[in-house]
């Protein structure tokens, strides 16, 4: 069994401060990812047990949003046996670029790296129903959502991690003039 948090810690991915996450909310922990993912050492064995998580879902093919997802869903889909493919932003909407399709005999599971919200999730898997796949789950290194992230599909993670969440109209870390650092991929 992997130890997760380990690596994240030894790759020195799991911060304290003030940060606005890419859902919009203010987090006093951010976990950067691409930092234990750099290491092909740590993402491989990673994307190896969440596919083990996600195997008896069948998927044939791997979607993952774009920036986060794209190594943990490419090691994922390597361990599975499928494509690894990857929505990205046109315009502030994601979409299929590059010539990545889907069709109807798809079964797609969606892998990102930390789900807190789930927006990213749910709207990568709308991406895949647009094209005509069946998307079959969803699965990340880290569930921060408190088991709110309210998925339709069978949801895995390696690590359900609470980090504490506010709206920034109520952040309390606003109202102690911490300044906020944006460090996600979403501008």
């Amino acid at each position: 069994m992997i130890d997760v948090l380990s690596l994240f810690r030894q790759s020195g991915a799991l911060h304290e401060g003030h940060f606005r996450l890419s859902s919009g909310l203010h987090s006093s922990g951010y976990l950067q990812c691409a930092l234990v993912l750099q290491h092909p050492e740590h993402a491989a064995p990673l994307g190896g047990a969440l596919a083990d998580a996600l195997r008896d879902l069948k998927s044939t093919v791997v979607l993952s949003p774009a920036l986060g997802g794209l190594i943990i869903g490419h090691e994922v889909a390597r361990a599975l046996g499928v494509r690894a493919i990857f929505a990205e932003r046109q315009e502030s909407v994601l979409t299929l670029r590059r010539g990545f399709t889907l069709s109807a005999d798809d079964r797609v599971v969606v892998i990102e790296d930390v789900v807190t919200t789930g927006g990213s999730t749910r709207e990568t898997m709308v991406v895949a129903r647009q094209a005509g796949a069946t998307v079959v789950g969803a699965g990340s290194i880290i569930d921060r959502s408190g088991g709110t992230s309210s998925l339709d599909v069978p949801f895995r993670a390696l690590v359900a991690l609470s980090l504490p969440t506010y709206d920034s109209a109520t952040c309390p870390l606003c109202a102690a003039g911490q300044p906020v650092t944006k460090p996600g991929s979403r501008a």
